[in-house]
């Protein structure tokens, strides 16, 4: 089975973790943690908000579409991750309510693309005071969950930190229908096709349900993903892996479609993408470049 460990963010200075989360990263790709302090209600309400929007007509829907990287509603059919590994699947079965960093940059070129103002559904007013406080506690529990990746790596605790004074990020709350919404998953469909994550580190909240999160190994192929209710997930996407000269893996996971034994279940993700700020080198990479080619890579056309 699939090694994941959880390391708890309150005591990992002094109980060995850095080399528990080396190992981990070396393999998989994926930790638990615990101890990070998103309460659970608010991290409810968030959930209670979205899921308002996207119980809305299509039509109601509509105004707010936007392509993959940008800011707003991202419809069935809109996004195929898959892609990225060079597959041709069909469209990811999800819908996704997305975000990202806001303010101007000191670059204009850059602000008005990583830094742009984000979109909020005017049907649903108390979405945008819930993600706003969700997201500033992202904010400061990824950059702990750096601080522990530089002392895991040897490098010490602003490795990474010290290029995430003004970084960019990004969050979707991904919507996964039940298969009476989403139909029949088409061969090679998934809710999320497999891939790997683009950037640092990914912080996920998710839902257990009878399908979904699975993680790829070498040694054990598909696993299905640990699951802690308390515990949020954590993966490293590819420029993470390449910062590490390629010790760390970047985490390659997928969410299987909507079981058929369960059709009316539903799920919903709060995956916030955590990112170093634009422009920074990461061993001849210009690591903002490459998030927009990786971007571009999985959106359908």
């Amino acid at each position: 089975m699939v090694s994941v460990p959880t390391v708890d963010l309150r005591t990992w200075r002094t109980d060995g973790s850095p080399a528990v989360v080396d190992r981990a990263l070396r393999t998989a790709g994926f930790l638990l943690v615990s101890g990070h302090g998103i309460a659970p209600d608010l991290r409810a309400a968030v959930r209670a908000q979205a899921r308002v929007f996207f119980r809305l007509p299509e039509e109601d829907k509509r105004p707010y579409s936007v392509e993959v990287g940008g800011r707003g509603w991202l419809g069935p059919g809109a996004e195929a991750n898959g892609y990225a590994e060079g597959t041709e699947t069909p469209p990811d079965l999800k819908e996704s309510l997305s975000f990202a960093a806001e303010g101007p940059g000191e670059d204009p070129s850059v602000g008005s693309e990583w830094f742009a103002p984000n979109t909020w559904p005017a049907e649903v007013p108390s979405l945008r005071p819930l993600v706003t406080a969700y997201l500033a506690r992202m904010r400061r529990l990824s950059d702990g969950i750096l601080e522990l990746l530089g002392v895991a790596l040897g490098e010490g605790e602003n490795f990474f930190t010290r290029h995430t004074t003004r970084p960019t990020w990004g969050f979707n709350i991904n919507w996964y229908p039940d298969l009476r919404t989403a139909g029949s998953p088409r061969p090679g469909q998934f809710r999320i096709g497999p891939h790997t994550d683009f950037g640092t580190v990914t912080v996920l909240d998710r839902q257990q349900g009878r399908e979904g999160l699975q993680i790829f190994t070498d040694e054990d192929g598909w696993q299905n993903a640990p699951y802690d209710a308390d515990a949020l997930t954590v993966n490293i996407g590819d420029l993470m892996a390449f910062w590490t000269g390629g010790r760390w893996r970047s985490g390659r996971h997928r969410v299987l479609p909507p079981p058929v034994d369960e059709p009316a279940e539903e799920l919903m993700s709060l995956v916030y993408f955590y990112e170093c700020n634009p422009g920074t080198d990461v061993l001849g990479i210009d690591s903002h470049r490459y998030l927009r080619e990786k971007l571009d890579a999985i959106r359908v056309r």
